[in-house]
């Protein structure tokens, strides 16, 4: 697996390469914003860790281009910035995890290999399509749509998403979904769900007159049109 650091600072750039090359990926370095559109378009690697604080850029704005430019390669954003509205404005960005420094290097490699297994080995079948109300899910294609128009989602939304359309009219505790999205164990000291249920939102039910993904207060999250 080929992982792109975008680290302008040399001794961080220097431990991260050597940490990741140790744990069997290949690593190749981007100092600026410039450069990190550059490798990405070259290398496309598997996976990028971007720091929020570039020379020439603010990585927000980086990561944005990479989105815009179609790289559907899971971007987890680095930062020293690690507030609730921080980290809600990096996944409003584009990102599809946040990791603030100072951070242990087991808890990064975790995050690295739960990113990594959301793409996994072996794509489903090429026909799998999910549909709900007016809500389709292309899982090959990892293209959600609605309403005839196409939602752009991250790694983590659309994997979100399809949890959601897999198991519809069914409540979805917040253990529930931190264990299958994140494979992780439920942390009641974040609101990582909430920020990620909130985000999906905004693209899935904003624009549209039936609101599909509800809050069941007290449980969790169910993805009902009301009927």
């Amino acid at each position: 697996m080929r992982i792109l650091v975008v680290e302008d600072e040399p001794k961080v750039a220097e431990f991260l390469q050597q940490g990741l090359k140790e744990s069997g990926y290949t690593v190749s370095i981007a100092t600026d914003h410039a450069s990190a559109q550059r490798m990405v378009k070259e290398l496309v690697p598997d996976l990028i860790l971007l720091d929020r604080i570039l020379p020439d850029a603010d990585g927000l704005e980086t990561c944005r281009a990479i989105q815009r430019a179609g790289g559907n390669m899971p971007i987890l954003l680095l930062t020293a910035l690690g507030t609730t509205e921080d980290k809600v404005i990096g996944l409003d960005a584009g990102a599809d995890d946040y990791l603030v420094k100072p951070f242990k290097f087991q808890e990064l490699l975790a995050r690295i290999r739960s990113l990594l297994r959301r793409r996994g080995p072996s794509p489903p079948p090429a026909t799998e399509l999910l549909r709900y109300d007016d809500l389709e899910l292309d899982v090959p294609r990892k293209e959600a749509v609605r309403n005839g128009k196409r939602i752009p989602l991250t790694v983590k939304e659309f994997a979100l998403l399809e949890y959601l359309m897999r198991n519809p009219n069914r409540v979805l505790t917040r253990a529930m979904i931190s264990e299958k999205v994140w494979d992780i164990a439920f942390d009641t000291g974040t609101n990582m769900v909430e920020a990620y249920v909130k985000l999906l939102r905004r693209k899935v039910d904003r624009d549209f007159g039936t609101k599909l993904i509800r809050t069941k207060v007290g449980h969790g999250y169910i993805l009902s049109n009301g009927q």
